[in-house]
């Protein structure tokens, strides 16, 4: 049984999941997903949750974010990260923020003032440990908007900053950088069948995401200049390179970042390469 999150996070984890083998079914009024796997059963429920069911045995196993374990306080096992979020693959942050012209400068500025936030755990926590002394509220969401009419700051994810600055809040302090965990149930984990599963499904998503910022490239080039091209090219391991039926003529494969395939096209074009070709991936096991 697996949780999977429902929200901000859910068609980037459907992506994921298609992505690592796994064809997962939904309708917009069921929260029962259909998933081509007979050894798979699951539930979309909100991240906020999913860690509190895996540890308390609903779930086997879920995915949801490190701030929501910690939130929670709970005590699961954390089998990998996956740094993707709804929409980047970058971790995200919370941040206390403020308005652009408030006079808070520092987390002690806000002594006796107002917080809201949807992880009031951390956010007490965050000012504990600096000795300051402030009334933390829940937050229901549209927390930007309340600032400063209804609380003095607010502590908010953020991926890119972008919601804060249309806001017009000035960030003041990070209490945590976070990102999606593929947890498990610790019972479900001594249990080997399941672990083998949980394993499995770690295996492919890690390397379902691990595809998405890199692509294969196949090129042709002659063997005498072979030397040089090859130090031009970044490779995740070392080239393949194999003979053709041409004399002289050898087939190269690698794997590389696709951000660099731009300058590495024209370069190796340049230097006598023949029949490039770009081809996207779906997982890198390394």
């Amino acid at each position: 049984m697996i949780g999977l999150p429902k929200g901000s996070l859910e068609e980037a984890t459907l992506r994921l999941f298609g992505k690592a083998g796994f064809r997962i079914g939904k309708s917009s009024r069921s929260y029962r997903p259909s998933i081509d796997d007979d050894q798979l059963d699951g539930r979309f429920v909100r991240g906020q949750e999913i860690s509190r069911y895996v540890e308390h045995g609903y779930f086997d196993c879920g995915l949801t974010g490190h701030d929501w374990v910690l939130e929670n306080d709970s005590d699961v096992i954390e089998v990998c990260d996956l740094l993707y979020n709804r929409a980047s693959l970058r971790p995200a942050y919370w941040v206390l923020a403020v308005p652009e012209d408030s006079p808070v400068r520092s987390v002690r500025d806000l002594q006796g003032k107002r917080i809201a936030t949807e992880v009031v755990n951390l956010t007490r926590k965050f000012l504990q440990e600096h000795g300051v002394e402030a009334e933390v509220e829940f937050s229901w969401g549209a927390t930007e908007v309340k600032v400063p009419d209804l609380v003095d700051a607010i502590v908010e994810l953020t991926e890119t900053g972008s919601s804060l600055r249309a806001n017009k809040l000035r960030v003041v302090e990070t209490l945590l950088t976070t990102n999606t965990k593929f947890i498990a149930n610790r019972q479900s984990w001594e249990d080997p069948e399941k672990r083998r599963k949980i394993e499995n499904i770690a295996l492919l998503l890690k390397a379902a995401l691990e595809a998405e910022s890199k692509v294969g490239i196949k090129l042709n080039a002659r063997k005498e200049g072979l030397e040089g091209l090859l130090a031009a090219l970044p490779s995740l391991r070392n080239p393949t390179v194999s003979p053709l039926s041409a004399d002289g003529w050898v087939a190269i494969e690698t794997i590389v970042d696709e951000s660099v395939v731009r300058e590495i096209i024209p370069l190796l074009k340049a230097s006598g390469a023949e029949d490039i070709i770009e081809y996207p991936l779906n997982k890198v096991v390394r």
